[in-house]
């Protein structure tokens, strides 16, 4: 073989579109030590020569540290020849980044060996985007020349490789220079620019390109890059050269490009189904006349991690097609639709490629009676009548994972796959597998998320005798994921409800987790019988320290940002609904005539932001039979329509009189924009029911001991009509010890109320403000066995506060027959 005259040489652009340049090289012994660094390898890691030189390949590439010892890696790179794919490098900093690596093996005098690991990030940090991020994948799999030269620009070490670039042997390149084997102006111009590296440290890359005879007739196009080598200490060990035949992978490199501007759709996208489809459209026809992706069957469904590909032995995972593509109108080659279960024939190229975790190309493919096809009839019938002739199976990996696996096919086109398809069809679905990783993974957290928001929402909503209860949550869509919202109807003392509608800013796990966290807090507030206007101060303080105790842990992400949450409480008996706000829109009344309208309600700041605001409660009376509709923004506020136009909008849809709460719930919601909404959508609407006066008996004592005997005939007499004598004896024990402690504690006018509902509430006010504590009393005490006494005889207890005094109530539950008015409860 001659070289080339010296015009044919020429010094190419420095890194801007070279395959090669940011190629980062470290030269390792045959333990798997590095040996020599460059300053690209420095640039890529961070680390220095002085920091590696001499050290285990493990402190920057983990992939020696998962092999059972480092020796054990060397072995499996010798076994094979070398080693590549995509795995990651430990960045000084702590950063891991993604990479492409390929480990060659180089050989040197007296057997002596040496490995080559270039490693290339598939993650552009600068220049061009497109160029950097298809260089490295491809650098990392095709033939590549090496060869190590030292300070005298001798040979010590060369890969087989190098021979079918120029045409000599090892024996005759080792110990010699380049001028020595092949004189002339070629070699010194070659050698003058390894001098250049040596001397200015590898400061820059050079990129030639050069066309050279072979002794197969047709030139061929190779790119060299020539780096340097240091030691320990920073100063120049050798050269390392690096050359790739470029002529076979040209066009295939046009086409890449082209898909590298496409594949950005890959990106576009959360849900797997459409990421494998946009995969199979990308490689149409393009690369194949047909192809098809299928994935491991918990992928799609988002349902569990990945399946960890294996050796022989384990039960194959179950596929399910995910994307289908074809030049031909219909798919006729797939015997399975989008969606569908795949049979894998135990016996195939796709058993051996998911068994291996690698690549199959088979660039004619056997289609003769008895072959593997035939154990699919469905498929062999598709196979022969389609002419399927030519194929490729790659893996779609992702953390050392299978996700599923794609297959290319050739029927219209007679050339059949060689090599450099295969190269693509990695690079595209590489490409996929981490959209499609990056899908599954959001897929999880979605499934978890409205998992964890549904089992923390209510799973059955009921209002008692006090309103008529139904509910709809929509989820966001899958570019915002799942929300904070909530809401709750809780059952209060008197036959009173609180009816509660929250929304806490941000989505995911975190807004969900901390939703169940403020709906908790809600409940218990609720149950203190708080006032709405105290309930949202006190959350408000609950959702501050919630915010204030994540913050003290360093970098950590606050997961409680603030809320919004509207609180109202309707009493049955009176009609009367006390409504309070924290940045929460107002609800819609509608009476039963269908006018609508939003009441006045101050607005209030949101929870947890620190403003500490007073929060104003209003108190409404409703006609029996209204209806409150209480929500959250998602279901008045889109993209382009203002809160006002929504609310207007939601009103129009509830104004319908006769309707079913559960009809009127379906049409508010679809009446919504057909574009996805940006947030939950939570409605919650009540209808008003009233206790008829035969529910409801009230008295008013005087503030003397004449009221305890007063009270126990008057609530005698009032069960008595109800129907109720099995609880009489209770009941007036009960009216006794409330009204004694009315009449010890407090001063003026004592209230007496009997409620006949779903339970017995037994109410006793008075002046006092101070809430009743019940308290252990000793043999030796008089008193203070009161409320012991009423706790054991009510199935609750409590009190709450009122304008100037108390309230203090206990609940007992009805018998199953409780006469003839019963039916009413």
């Amino acid at each position: 073989m001659t070289i080339a005259t010296l015009d044919a040489v020429t010094l190419g652009k420095q890194l801007t579109a070279s395959d090669i340049s940011d190629t980062a090289i470290a030269l390792l012994d045959e333990q798997g030590t590095v040996a020599a660094w460059t300053h690209t390898a420095e640039r890529l890691v961070g680390y220095s020569a002085g920091d590696v030189v001499g050290r285990s390949a493990a402190l920057v590439l983990p992939s020696f540290k998962e092999a059972t010892t480092t020796s054990a890696f060397v072995e499996q790179c010798r076994a094979e020849n070398g080693w590549s794919g995509a795995t990651v490098v430990r960045h000084r900093d702590g950063r891991v980044l993604d990479v492409s690596v390929r480990i060659t093996m180089l050989r040197g005098q007296d057997a002596t060996a040496r490995w080559l690991a270039s490693v290339t990030d598939t993650v552009p940090q600068s220049g061009d985007a497109t160029d950097r991020s298809v260089r490295g994948p491809l650098l990392a799999l095709a033939p590549i020349g090496v060869c190590i030269r030292d300070r005298q620009l001798r040979s010590t070490y060369v890969n087989d490789v190098a021979e079918s670039h120029d045409g000599l042997p090892r024996d005759r390149r080792l110990g010699r220079r380049f001028t020595e084997v092949l004189p002339g102006a070629n070699a010194e111009t070659i050698e003058a620019v390894m001098r250049q590296v040596l001397q200015n440290g590898a400061t820059k890359i050079h990129e030639y390109r050069t066309w050279l005879p072979t002794s197969q007739g047709p030139e061929h196009q190779f790119a060299a890059s020539f780096q340097c080598l240091q030691g320990a200490d920073g100063e120049s060990l050798g050269v390392c050269v690096i050359g790739a035949d470029v002529t076979a992978s040209w066009q295939a490199r046009e086409r890449l490009a082209v898909l590298s501007q496409a594949s950005t759709r890959l990106g576009s996208t959360l849900d797997v189904m459409q990421a494998s489809q946009e995969l199979a459209d990308l490689a149409v026809p393009l690369l194949a006349d047909y192809v098809a992706v299928d994935l491991e069957q918990s992928i799609s469904f988002g349902e569990g991690p990945p399946v960890r590909i294996s050796a022989t032995g384990e039960r194959l995972p179950a596929f399910r097609r995910a994307g289908l593509a074809s030049i031909h109108q219909g798919v006729p080659e797939s015997p399975w639709v989008r969606g569908e279960p795949v049979n894998v024939p135990p016996a195939s190229p796709f058993t051996a490629v998911l068994r291996a975790g690698k690549s199959r190309l088979e660039p004619v493919l056997d289609t003769a009676s008895g072959t593997w096809v035939d154990k699919v009839p469905e498929l062999a019938h598709r196979v022969r009548e389609n002419g399927m002739h030519s194929i490729m199976i790659v893996p779609i990996r992702a953390r050392r994972a299978l996700l599923g696996v794609a297959l290319f096919v050739r029927t219209t086109d007679p050339v059949p796959f060689h090599e450099t398809d295969l190269l693509l069809a990695e690079e595209l679905v590489g490409r996929a597998a981490q959209a499609l990783d990056n899908a599954r993974r959001y897929a999880l957290q979605h499934t978890a998320a409205l998992t964890l928001q549904r089992n923390l929402l209510p799973r059955h909503l009921t209002g008692g005798t006090a309103v008529e209860v139904a509910s709809r949550y929509l989820p966001a869509d899958v570019d915002h994921g799942v929300g904070g919202d909530w809401f709750d109807v809780i059952p209060l003392s008197g036959a009173r409800v609180a009816l509660v509608v929250g929304d806490v800013v941000g989505h995911g796990l975190n807004a969900a987790a901390t939703m169940g966290r403020l709906r908790t807090a809600v409940h218990t507030l609720a149950d203190m019988e708080l006032p709405p206007d105290e309930l949202l101060a006190h959350l408000d303080d609950t959702v501050q320290r919630l915010g204030e105790e994540e913050c003290d842990v360093p970098d950590q992400i606050p997961a409680v940002t603030g809320a919004t949450c509207l609180y109202a409480v309707y009493d049955p008996a009176t009609r009367r609904c006390t409504m309070a706000a924290a940045g929460h829109p107002p609800p819609a009344i509608i009476d039963p005539q269908g006018r609508v309208t939003y009441p006045d309600l101050p607005t209030g700041a949101p929870l947890g932001i620190g403003v500490r605001d007073i929060f104003e409660s209003v108190e409404l009376e409703l006609a029996e039979g209204s209806v409150l509709a209480l929500y959250t923004d998602g279901l008045i506020e889109t993209r382009d329509h203002d809160i006002e136009e929504g609310m207007h909008r939601l009103g129009t849809a509830l104004a319908q009189p006769g309707r079913t709460l559960e009809d009127l719930c379906d049409i508010a919601t679809q009446t919504l924009p057909d574009q996805a909404p940006c947030d939950d959508v939570t409605l919650l609407l009540v209808r008003t029911r009233s206790l008829s006066p035969s529910q409801v008996a009230s008295w008013t004592l005087r503030d003397d001991q004449s009221a305890v005997r007063t009270a126990r005939t008057l609530a005698a007499r009032q069960l008595t009509e109800w129907g109720l004598e099995d609880l009489q004896d209770a009941t007036k024990l009960i009216v006794s010890e409330l009204v004694t402690n009315a009449i010890r504690h407090g001063t003026g006018q004592i209230g007496l109320r009997l409620i006949r509902h779903q339970v017995l509430t037994c109410e006793v006010s008075d002046t006092d403000a101070f809430a009743p504590r019940p308290c252990r009393a000793r043999t030796t005490d008089e008193n203070g066995r009161g409320l012991f006494l009423v706790t054991k005889l009510s199935r609750r207890w409590g009190s709450r506060s009122i304008s100037g005094g108390k309230v203090v109530w206990a609940e007992q539950d009805l018998p199953y027959a409780s006469g003839p008015r019963s039916a009413h409860t």
